[in-house]
């Protein structure tokens, strides 16, 4: 494919980011304010990488942070504030006040729209982001000068650099490049995924619903005004030809609640899909000169929606590390970035891991499962302070 309207490869820049995603493309933004170079190499061509259909929760700090880089006006103008969110459990609705619990919300902005908004604010100013960027390979990363390889068009380039930002997703050449002896991992496999549909409907409520009920997990969302975004539970491989819509919006509304299920308007699926669920995260976050970033780095399940605000919160370390190596050649930051993020990494595949078993039925489960799920309701309705836990989580810390 020709990719002859965007810029040329330059021979060297500051920083080259592999993965054209919202991490990738958030730090080159951020980077390009403050004057460092930047080169945005994306496997995949624009219309690939522009309609991806990916989750769209954004923490308070994930929305600072694109602020910060420019490219917050229509998520301003178009982005659905919330300041709470309900469960319900075999509907029985509770409902957790995150504004008055912790003085903040946050803001449902889909992903694809985020990276959307990043694309045209590289392309308006000419910013050298690569689509079509094949058989990416990564040298030199143990010494000072690593650069990066890759073809495009047919044509071999070669970029030197003085950093690295692997934000390529779980199967990237990033993580790939780093020594096998050099990594820990850590999986979660669960034993179910997400069926996902979208639908040009109205939602059925202007908040989120995380329904847990004995037949499984459901989830009301929503993209806009008109247009919702709804799951339910299924055991891990099924296939979407075996869920119809009318299946689908009759498992949805019963699982939801009657409540719900009496708000629902049923529509025709304009996207279908089933997102396996895993935990996983990649420790050190760095080696030598490339530093994971997103899902490069670490997996959590989406409920919750930590996996695009974690990747945020990686972009707004690395970023801040490489302002301070680039003005004042301080190389604390990047020696401490590993850890750094990893922290908060952590916190979040821990809420993840809580929220996740706290909603959804595992195989395994007896009754005496079923009842300590019911108590923890029950913990959350009577305890202000385990509310505003829940709370503080969901919609994660300030942007630095």
């Amino acid at each position: 494919m020709n990719h002859a309207s965007f810029p040329d490869p330059p021979s060297r820049a500051s920083v080259v980011i592999v993965g054209g995603g919202p991490a990738g493309l958030l730090l080159s933004q951020l980077l390009h304010g403050e004057g460092i170079d930047a080169v945005v190499l994306e496997r995949r061509d624009r219309a690939h990488v522009e309609g991806r259909i990916r989750a769209g929760v954004l923490e308070r700090g994930t929305v600072q942070l694109l602020r910060r880089a420019g490219v917050a006006e229509r998520l301003d103008r178009e982005g659905l504030p919330h300041d709470g969110f309900t469960l319900a459990l075999d509907g029985e609705a509770l409902r957790v006040d995150l504004r008055a619990l912790t003085g903040a919300g946050v803001c449902v902005y889909g992903q694809t729209e985020v990276t959307r908004d990043l694309i045209a604010a590289h392309v308006a100013r000419g910013a050298p982001l690569l689509f079509g960027a094949e058989e990416v390979a990564l040298h030199g990363l143990d010494g000072a000068a690593p650069s990066v390889s890759f073809r495009r068009d047919g044509v071999a380039h070669r970029i030197d650099c003085d950093v690295v930002a692997g934000c390529d997703g779980f199967h990237g050449a990033s993580r790939a490049a780093i020594p096998a002896g050099a990594l820990q991992l850590f999986r979660r496999e669960y034993p179910f995924g997400w069926l996902g549909v979208l639908a040009d409907v109205p939602p059925c409520d202007h908040e989120l619903i995380y329904g847990n009920h004995e037949r499984g997990f459901a989830l009301a969302s929503m993209r806009s005004p008109t247009r919702s975004r709804y799951y339910v539970q299924v055991p891990a491989g099924e296939r979407v030809e075996d869920w119809p819509d009318a299946r689908f919006w009759d498992e949805a509304a019963l699982r939801l609640g009657p409540a719900a299920a009496a708000r629902i308007t049923r529509g025709p699926s304009i996207e279908k899909s089933v997102a396996p669920l895993r935990s996983f995260v990649a420790e050190p976050m760095r080696h030598g000169r490339l530093f994971l970033c997103g899902d490069a780095a670490h997996i959590v399940p989406p409920t919750g929606a930590k996996g695009l605000n974690l990747a945020a919160a990686d972009v707004a370390v690395l970023f801040e590390a490489l302002c301070a190596h680039h003005r004042r050649g301080d190389e604390s930051g990047l020696l401490g970035y590993s850890d750094r993020a990893l922290a908060r990494v952590w916190q979040a595949e821990r809420f993840s891991w809580w929220f996740t078993r706290l909603t959804h039925r595992f195989p395994e489960m007896d009754g005496f499962d079923r009842r300590l799920q019911r108590a923890e309701v029950e913990h959350l309705r009577l305890s202000e302070a385990a509310r505003r836990a829940v709370a503080e989580s969901y919609v994660g810390p300030a942007a630095p």
